[in-house]
């Protein structure tokens, strides 16, 4: 029997936030004859009904993705290289470019990851980027800060999620950040662990932009407006995507978000980028080699009628893509947080209100939720609405959320000297 050729897709990601996205690109895989085949870290559930070749391993050694990778490449035909999980973007770049299929390029990959490269490539560049400094320990924090000027932002080198990013107002605080920030790195790679980035903090609004770069072409799919809470860290509690905004005919946005990506080196794939909206104008504050999380391809989708899964096929195959809206409507989510630390043990969300599209929890009952700086992403549920526009939106937004029920127990306070853990039971968000 002759084989298909495949597209070969790096992690899965989890059901609730990642299986409206494979559906879409199984389909799409199919009106192509392409076959799908999965290196995932963890066996196969849910994939099975998507995938026609499935290998497990431990993903997380990049070592052995490569060679796992190669070992498929060996028996299938792969034409291109897909990846929407953030810690295992860079090792798929690597093997796209090693195999010498379309996917994201190393070095493109390698300017979004690390953004401290982010920072040096766009200022180098010419381009609006805050004061910074990547520090190894406190006192190099100290010097960073006090040379750039109060308030700072102090973040890991290469989270993402806003984990371990805080604000800092003055020295006693940039003590504590520091330390928030380098804990935080120990969950991510090797070389940008015990490290923070020191910067200046970027006054305005701050929205996202998820995109497609063919042959160094940018076009947007979609913008999102962000809602961040929780001071003074800033944890991402909501998104409203409009398929009419008006950022999206912005030219200096999107000619700025066009340099940028050309100045990086990404120039095939989809993207996801994080902009403040300051009085000097747009300033980047991180480019992911990635789709976006939070649900919000999920939200873009809902609102534009424009598939990211269908557009991650077609670039990922070499085609260009099909990025004609067919819905102009507004799609927003609400994550919900616990107000103090807590260990679930349930959480009920509504099945019914207005403007409703889904809901779900995102923790098992035992789960504990811990707030910054103790934890990070604490959230129990989430809801997603639809409206004719965004301030609707906002406000059904608020009625669903306030029918989600979390019951829980308190928690003691962590010990002195423990910082960050993520939720145990917390759903991945593919951030």
């Amino acid at each position: 029997m002759t084989q298909n050729d495949a597209l070969l897709a790096i992690g899965s990601g989890l059901q609730l936030y990642r299986e409206y996205l494979v559906r879409s690109v199984h389909s799409r895989a199919r009106a192509h004859g392409l076959d799908l085949v999965l290196l995932n870290n963890i066996e196969a559930t849910w994939q099975r009904d998507y995938f026609d070749d499935i290998t497990v391993a431990n993903l997380f050694d990049h070592t052995i993705l490569a060679e796992r990778g190669r070992e498929i490449a060996a028996r299938r035909r792969i034409v291109g290289v897909m990846c929407w999980d953030e810690p295992l973007v860079q090792p798929a770049a690597d093997l796209a470019e090693e195999l010498g299929v379309p996917g994201l390029s190393a070095d493109g990959v390698r300017g979004c990851r690390d953004k401290n490269r982010t920072r040096s490539v766009l200022t180098a560049a010419g381009m609006l980027q805050p004061r910074f400094a990547l520090t190894h320990s406190v006192a190099e924090a100290r010097a960073a800060a006090a040379s750039i000027g109060y308030p700072v932002v102090v973040k890991p080198q290469a989270l993402g999620a806003s984990m371990g990013v805080v604000l800092a107002a003055n020295e006693g605080e940039l003590d504590a950040a520091f330390g928030i920030a380098a804990g935080a790195s120990a969950i991510g790679d090797e070389p940008y662990k015990g490290t923070a980035l020191v910067e200046e903090f970027a006054i305005g609004p701050e929205i996202s932009v998820d995109a497609a770069v063919y042959k160094g072409e940018y076009t947007p799919m979609f913008l999102a407006r962000k809602r961040t809470g929780l001071e003074p860290y800033f944890e991402e509690v909501g998104h409203i995507v409009d398929a009419d905004d008006p950022l999206l005919r912005d030219e200096a946005l999107i000619g700025t978000l066009a340099r940028a990506h050309r100045e990086l080196g990404v120039d095939n794939g989809i993207t996801h980028s994080e902009v403040r909206l300051t009085e000097r104008g747009p300033l980047i504050i991180e480019i992911n080699g990635r789709l976006g999380g939070d649900l919000i391809p999920f939200l873009g989708k809902t609102a534009t009628g424009i598939d990211p899964g269908e557009v991650l096929v077609d670039i990922s195959s070499g085609r260009r893509p099909t990025l004609s809206p067919t819905r102009n409507a507004v799609a927003g989510i609400r994550f919900g947080y616990p107000e103090h630390d807590c260990r679930v043990r349930s959480v009920t969300v509504p099945e019914h209100a207005q403007g409703l599209v889904t809901a779900a929890a995102m923790v098992e009952p035992g789960a504990d939720l811990r707030l910054p700086p103790g934890g990070y992403i604490a959230r129990h549920s989430f809801v997603v609405c639809e409206a004719s526009d965004p301030q609707r939106c906002d406000e059904l937004l608020d009625a669903a959320a306030d029918l989600v029920v979390l019951d829980g127990e308190p928690l003691e306070p962590l010990a002195a000297g423990e910082t960050f853990t993520l939720p145990s039971g917390l759903l991945d968000a593919d951030k």
